[in-house]
């Protein structure tokens, strides 16, 4: 005794409509599965630490009460910008 196919469909796409699944009877890829899924976004942006107190911060700080502060690696940047510019490209530049 066979079950017409038009019955278990029938079945099947109530079945899907109880349970909120998606029906696909020609059984395509439909990404439904990863569609589903939890997003990671969160879990990774949880997983680093936040962002601390910068050097420029405290400088911005401190500003108004006229405090000079140094900050070597802005220097260094600032000396290694100048040594770069002022390197001739080719022999007899000048």
């Amino acid at each position: 005794m066979a079950v017409p196919r038009s019955r278990i469909l029938d079945l099947v796409k109530t079945q899907c409509r109880i349970f909120a699944t998606t029906f696909n009877p020609q059984r395509l890829r439909l990404g439904n599965k990863v569609l589903r899924q939890r997003l990671r976004g969160p879990a990774l942006a949880a997983y680093y630490p936040r962002k601390t107190v910068s050097f420029r911060d405290l400088q911005d700080t401190y500003k108004p009460l006229d405090l000079e502060t140094f900050d070597e690696g802005q220097d260094d940047r600032e000396e290694a910008i100048q040594m770069y510019v002022a390197t001739p490209w080719f022999p007899g530049w000048n």
